[in-house]
């Protein structure tokens, strides 16, 4: 019985969970099964979340890796919302394959800026994480050379571009909002001319889910972050949380990786997810606190988003 059991408030943080770029990544791929029957390869995770993928597994969408391990058989293929190379969709057109591109907008809109400061002659400064798919993806596409890549405030101190170079600097999307506010700064203090984008390229939703773990982690005993290990915006959560004033936050995937005993001794707890990690998901670590805790929850919302993407349009079946 609830009465046996020891109360907790759960503040639920709001944003959280899917952005408007994973939800058109998880359309595309849903829609080209649809269309087109399975198997749909996918290059790379679509989102960086192991429930999604599962799903989309079982619907017949086929991952992989490099568009060598895809056959020569007509079936789509698709890009991830991280973004790829250049040499990726020419690969594909030499090979006469039908590819989607899933690439979030907003990911998208870097590639451009990218290609637009080199059209000018500038040497870009990439901020971002080094082997990340959408690290990956923006420096693939400019030439080798032409991207210096920026990893935190050391690596911004120390940086050599190239001399005599105009400069410009852009960033991955799913970053630390104070981190790299602190790189820019310093960026702008050593070079005063470099250029930067009209207006920041961290994502909405990354700032959006940001600001709203702050809002939750002062207030909380313990912060869970609903996310990826590899998902680049669920780590910057959990690693807000604790800077926001969270004595301990921690990272599961899902409500059955909850050991819920993590609780004890809690009188509130924030819960947030990263934005590739769907709502169900969310639920699923309530259920599992409810099954040692009697708990209230509250919303606490720092902002409505309405942004939506559409989807290419695709052909019809052969």
């Amino acid at each position: 019985m609830t009465a046996d059991k020891p109360s907790l408030h759960v503040l639920l943080a709001g944003p959280r969970g899917f952005c408007a770029g994973v939800d058109r990544a998880i359309r595309i791929v849903r829609e080209a099964i649809e269309r087109h029957g399975a198997p749909v390869y996918v290059r790379h995770e679509i989102v960086h979340n192991r429930y999604v993928v599962d799903a989309l597994r079982a619907e017949g969408a086929v991952f992989v890796e490099e568009l060598s391990e895809i056959p020569d058989d007509g079936r789509p293929v698709v890009f991830s919302a991280h973004g790829v190379p250049k040499s990726v969709p020419a690969e594909a057109a030499r090979r006469g394959m039908y590819a989607l591109d899933a690439t979030c907008p907003l990911v998208s809109k870097v590639h451009r800026e990218a290609e637009r400061h080199h059209a000018r002659g500038r040497h870009l400064l990439l901020i971002g994480h080094r082997g990340h798919p959408e690290v990956v993806g923006t420096m693939g596409q400019l030439p080798e050379g032409a991207v210096t890549l920026v990893e935190d405030a050391a690596d911004a101190r120390r940086i050599s571009p190239p001399r005599g170079a105009a400069l410009a600097y852009t960033t991955q999307t799913t970053l630390s909002v104070d981190d790299t506010a602190e790189i820019v700064a310093i960026l702008r203090e050593r070079f005063p001319g470099i250029e930067g984008p009209g207006k920041e390229d961290i994502c909405y939703a990354t700032t959006n889910r940001q600001a709203a773990v702050k809002a939750v982690a002062a207030r909380s005993d313990l912060v869970i972050v609903i996310g990826a290990p590899n998902s680049s915006n669920s780590v910057r959560l959990r690693e807000v949380a604790e800077r926001a004033g969270a004595p301990r936050a921690v990272m599961v995937q899902r409500g059955a990786d909850l050991d819920p005993a993590i609780a004890d001794g809690c009188a509130t707890v924030g819960i947030t997810a990263g934005a590739s990690a769907p709502e169900v998901l969310v639920q699923e670590v309530l259920a599992r606190l409810r099954e040692r805790f009697a708990v209230t929850t509250e919303e606490v919302t720092v902002a409505v988003e309405t942004v939506t993407f559409r989807a290419p349009r695709m052909r019809a079946v052969a």
